[in-house]
């Protein structure tokens, strides 16, 4: 035994017919040109795996070269390289052999990406049918792109966008949702969440250390905002969207809003609460942020114009690509009031040095030929089915609920009778079964009532009619014990 403390000296190196010896065969085996990069990839692998461990001495350049049947000066080059990596360490006279700088690698990287949860029935909302990307329009204008980008366009791009991007955005936004969209005040960002980023440090660098969010509300914007230095004041609802006398006693200057839908209830704001809105942020020289998540599925009228219309300087506008094309493509914009403008294009500068210029001018093109309309329109009619054929199954497993919101977005809210309760028997049974919702008091900020009413807020953009109708049906046997 050694003492304590002491290097008990290399260990035996690999020998013939062991499994780090036949990790190093197949690069003795390589084209010649790349045979000595083989051998260091091969080595390198060994020891960050554990394979080779530390300690272990290698044999030398002359024996690994015979028995691999390769020239000794490519051994020697590859000891050479990974000793001045700090993979190997070696000394005159004294061999060579693994370095102890070297910790084994992860065996593979993990994936925690969200993933529908594998049940018989998603109503879970907020994702789109991702069926629906239009692979074929998407690949043609790639193809486009990559044919006529000018070479100094993939360069660092403008922190605000291509402005090619900007401008076809700018008349997309003016033309459907109505905005005032200046292609100078508009930014490209990796969706709604580094937009509500963006603003949030933004505000934060005013010296704004609250800001007012919807209660019930989506739950990203508290910590997206709290990632920035600023704190949410949950503010409640009435049937007209935001309440004004709590916006006004609570004594924030800024305030996140979904105006056109509201998340999760579905209310479209009220002209004159529109107005009050507006009007209170001029009293305290704040801001309305927009988060237009869904504006433009409205199924039985036009849809309800944005509310940055109305007064540019007072309301930031965000919207983004991840419910009409698919979430994973991180593609949105954010129009902001001129008082922001400086510090949030300094912040995107910082944070990325701006979006991807491919996906970018790819994206320009898809607008500016059609095809985004085109998308639009085929969604259109896709969820408005969908819509149609979960209010139909409710009415007829569910007699006697009440379903609002269905006029525009992607989700519906379902308030049940007491008789289909208590709410967490029913929410327990749906599970059981198979089938994945989720209550309105989930998305509230105050801590829900027991037995208190059952609404559930479903989603059904991301699944086809028939499975739809199939999901009621499943939900309300549960829920009967059947």
């Amino acid at each position: 035994m050694t003492p304590s403390g002491t290097n008990p000296g290399p260990q035996p190196g690999p020998q013939p017919g062991s499994a780090a010896w036949e990790l190093l065969l197949p690069a003795a085996s390589a084209p010649p040109r790349a045979r000595g990069r083989a051998l260091q990839a091969a080595l390198r692998d060994a020891v960050r795996s554990g394979r080779l461990a530390q300690g272990t001495r290698l044999p030398s350049s002359r024996d690994l070269a015979a028995d691999l049947g390769v020239s000794r000066g490519l051994v020697t080059e590859a000891y050479e390289q990974l000793t001045a990596e700090g993979y190997l360490r070696s000394g005159r006279g004294a061999g060579t052999w693994v370095s102890g700088a070297v910790r084994a690698a992860r065996p593979r990287a993990r994936d925690l990406a969200p993933r529908p949860p594998g049940v018989r029935a998603d109503f879970v909302p907020g994702t789109p049918d991702l069926s629906l990307f239009p692979r074929a329009a998407w690949a043609a204008a790639q193809r486009g792109v990559l044919a006529e980008l000018p070479h100094h366009e993939l360069g660092y791009p403008d922190p605000r966008g291509l402005p090619r991007l900007r401008t076809a955005l700018a008349g997309l936004l003016a033309r459907r949702r109505g905005v005032v969209a200046d292609p100078e005040r508009l930014v490209v960002v990796s969706g709604v969440a580094q937009a509500t980023a963006l603003l949030g440090l933004a505000l934060h660098a005013r010296g704004t250390d609250t800001v007012g969010v919807e209660d019930p509300g989506s739950p990203q914007h508290s910590s997206l905002y709290a990632a920035a230095g600023v704190t949410a004041v949950p503010l409640p609802l009435d049937t007209e969207g935001l309440a004004v006398d709590p916006l006004r006693s609570s004594g924030v200057r800024a305030v996140v809003t979904t105006p056109a839908h509201q998340f999760p209830t579905g209310i479209a704001y009220s002209a004159r609460r529109r107005a009050e809105l507006l009007d209170w942020a001029r009293s305290v020289d704040g801001f309305v942020v927009e988060d237009d998540y869904d504006g433009d599925f409205r199924y039985d009228r036009a849809p309800v114009g944005a509310l940055q219309g109305l007064d540019p300087e007072r309301v930031a506008y965000t919207g983004s690509v991840s419910k009409s094309l698919a979430p994973g493509l991180r593609l949105g914009w954010l129009l902001v009031p001129e008082a922001l403008a400086e510090e949030v294009v300094e912040r995107k500068r910082t944070m990325d040095l701006g979006h991807p210029t491919l996906d970018q001018a790819l994206f320009a093109r898809f607008v500016e030929r059609g095809d985004y309309d085109r998308q639009l329109r085929r969604c259109q009619r896709a969820y408005r089915e969908r819509r149609d054929a979960l209010v139909g199954a409710l009415g007829e497993h569910f007699p006697g609920a009440r379903v609002s919101g269905i006029a525009a977005g992607l989700h519906v809210i379902a308030e049940f009778p007491t008789r289909y309760g208590p709410r967490e028997r029913f929410l327990a049974r749906t599970a059981a079964a198979g089938v994945e919702v989720r209550a309105l008091a989930e998305y509230a900020h105050a801590r829900a009532v027991r037995d208190a009413p059952i609404r559930l807020v479903l989603g059904y953009a991301q699944m086809p009619a028939t499975r739809i109708r199939d999901g009621v049906r499943l939900m309300a046997q549960a829920v009967a014990g059947g």
